[in-house]
């Protein structure tokens, strides 16, 4: 017995032919395709990395830049204006100008301190206090004196007081 021969089968032949080639030029072609996207995919992830870097690189500067601004900028606080609120006038029934006329006799102690550091008026706030608790002012032929209920230091220094008689 003898086995058959290829020769009688071409088609066969062609067919399983075809399919190998047609695989080995898909597979070339899927390897080509996946490899330029995937290069393309790299160049643009190294390019975003450097972005990334540099702006990582020049927000640290800005932050840095910003810092040591704001810290000048602090040190540079001084107080531009004095305000004086007496909030108890009413209950000794003092009117409205015997209340602008206390408030005026202590900004004009308070003056000196327009243009000081605000650091360096905070660390004397006792002094500050004490200056205007000791003051005694005189209104309608009655002499009272003041109790500083609050100080707030920024540009503006804020004060407020109450009023008690002598």
């Amino acid at each position: 017995m003898k086995p058959p021969t290829l020769t009688s089968r071409r088609g066969w032949q062609r067919f399983i032919a075809g399919i190998a080639i047609g695989a080995i030029i898909s597979w070339i072609l899927y390897f080509y395709m996946h490899g330029v996207m995937q290069e393309k995919q790299i160049m643009l992830i190294e390019a975003q990395k450097t972005e990334i870097e540099e702006l990582k690189t020049k927000n640290a500067i800005w932050e840095k830049e910003y810092a040591a601004k704001n810290d000048e900028a602090e040190k540079k606080l001084t107080i531009q204006e004095v305000q004086v609120a007496i909030t108890n006038g009413n209950s000794y029934k003092l009117n409205l100008l015997s209340i602008v006329e206390a408030q005026e006799e202590i900004r004009k102690d308070l003056n000196s301190l327009i243009t000081k550091d605000i650091e360096t008026v905070y660390k004397g706030k006792l002094l500050l206090k004490k200056t205007i608790e000791n003051k005694i002012v005189e209104i309608n032929d009655k002499k009272y004196t003041f109790e500083v209920k609050e100080i707030l230091f920024y540009t503006k220094l804020y004060i407020e007081v109450h009023v008690k008689r002598y």
